[in-house]
């Protein structure tokens, strides 16, 4: 029986927390595309990961929390907020929807919307 696939996301999710990029692009397809509310164009999952592996060279940790999750057996959407803690001693937090679609038991496709959330006593 096959792996499903909130628990593919989440392993996702964990081999990234741990820096392991090929890990990561080995469960893509070959032509796995990642589309992020950036206004860039959508990039090979490959290309993505080449910028994140730059991006965590100032990141001593990070961790994605859940909190919540659709999954209807041939993708997945699901809220998170990625937690970074950067070497300079600051941390953030990026709260992001994220929906994944599945191929053959591969992540195919990966679409990343931002949003900003309001500091604690901030009006929306």
């Amino acid at each position: 029986m096959s792996e499903n696939i909130s628990n593919l996301v989440d392993r996702f999710l964990r081999v990234l927390e741990k820096y392991d990029f090929s890990a990561a692009e080995e469960m893509c397809t070959e032509k796995a595309t990642v589309w992020q509310n950036d206004g860039k164009p959508e990039q090979l999952i490959g290309e993505r990961l080449t910028q994140f592996r730059s991006f965590v060279t100032t990141v001593e940790s990070m961790r994605y929390d859940v909190l919540r999750r659709f999954d209807d057996g041939e993708a997945v959407l699901q809220q998170q907020v990625l937690h970074l803690n950067m070497t300079d001693g600051t941390s953030s937090a990026l709260n992001a929807l994220l929906y994944f679609r599945f191929e053959d038991g591969l992540i195919d496709r990966i679409e990343e919307y931002v949003y900003a959330m309001p500091a604690p006593g901030e009006a929306a």
